[in-house]
């Protein structure tokens, strides 16, 4: 039995900017995907590939057991040929190392899904929706205090096996998988740092008004390194890129709208129903939409060898962070984690 997805503003839908965190399911359906069994690899093996390579030799039955990830939801939606991935991490809504694992299982598995199919007319999914849980947020970004810990220790080594794993999650979305699929961002709250780079990653961004995007990392003196630069200037141009980046200036998703980076914009609480809507039209020139992206990503292209060599540069200055830098890094993951202790008062004024 497919799982359907959820609608968080079935029960009541918290304030704006309250942090949550729920217990974490997929339910993935296996005959629909025709999977088999996920497991969430290291690190190095996201960044290198080797899970997919693993795995593809894998029998795929038709009655696998569910997949079950720490910090996502993934769901298929049958009547739009959607699958929906709902983040919904414990603790601050930002990419921890669970987080990363948990997303390069996932893609490798589609990866999986897709060349097992028997009907190339019947793929597992058309359409891929990223989006959250958390209300008021879609992502706040990097693992600060996991970078804090790396630039004390001197830890090149984890700092950049972190980033490589970041990019390499960023990439397979660039890239829609290597399957004919259109991606899409929903954002409907706060997509700050490495969360705003993770929504440029997607073909089509649909944000809710009053959604902030920004890149604080200027604010203790390193700059947005995982795909920052390459994707939002490949949007609005150079010029404008860098004025944003340099800044760490926050903006609403109706500025970013205007500047040309968001593509859909929707009134708040609406995102989901006019994602819904967005791919009932799509779903009619499906093939004409991934043409066209694939085309776009040639024309505009994002190599992965550019995002690690960004890297590469992001960690050499953040190992140039003095003691009071990373004081104020460490300010702002305390902050993030006061936000997300909000969530029980939140829950418990909609129940």
């Amino acid at each position: 039995m497919i799982a359907r997805r959820s609608d968080p503003r079935a029960a009541g839908r918290p304030p704006r900017g309250a942090a949550t965190e729920v217990d974490v399911t997929v339910h993935m359906n296996a005959l629909a995907l025709r999977r088999s069994v996920i497991q969430s690899g290291s690190l190095d093996s996201i960044v290198s590939g080797e899970y997919c390579a693993s795995t593809s030799e894998a029998p795929s039955p038709l009655a696998a057991p569910q997949t079950s990830f720490s910090t996502i939801d993934v769901t298929i939606d049958p009547a739009t040929e959607a699958c929906w991935c709902h983040m919904q991490p414990k603790g601050r809504p930002s990419f921890t190392l669970d987080m990363l694992r948990d997303l390069g299982a996932m893609q490798d598995g589609f990866r999986h899904n897709f060349r097992q199919q028997n009907d190339p007319a019947a793929p597992p999914f058309r359409f891929f929706v990223m989006a959250s849980r958390t209300p008021g947020v879609f992502n706040l970004g990097g693992d600060l205090a996991h970078f804090a810990a790396c630039i004390r220790a001197k830890n090149d080594t984890s700092l950049r096996r972190y980033a490589y794993a970041t990019v390499a999650s960023l990439y397979a979305n660039l890239q829609a998988y290597d399957q004919p699929v259109v991606t899409i961002a929903l954002i409907q709250g706060d997509a700050l740092g490495g969360g705003f780079e993770a929504a440029l990653s997607f073909d089509i961004i649909v944000a809710e008004k009053g959604a902030r995007f920004g890149f604080p990392e200027i604010l203790f003196n390193l700059f947005p390194g995982m795909g920052a630069f390459s994707l939002l200037s490949r949007r609005i141009g150079a010029v404008e890129a860098e004025r944003l980046i340099l800044s760490g200036d926050v903006i609403t998703a109706e500025e970013l709208h205007r500047l040309g980076a968001v593509d859909l914009l929707v009134e708040s609480g609406c995102g989901e129903a006019a994602v819904r809507d967005l791919i009932a039209q799509k779903r009619r020139r499906h093939n004409a939409h991934v043409a066209f992206y694939r085309a776009r990503r040639r024309v505009q292209a994002v190599t992965h060898a550019e995002l690690q060599d960004v890297v590469d540069i992001w960690v050499e200055a953040a190992l140039q962070l003095t003691e009071a830098d990373v004081r104020k890094m460490e300010r702002l993951a305390a902050a993030q984690e006061r936000r997300s202790r909000r969530l029980p008062a939140a829950l418990d004024a909609t129940a």
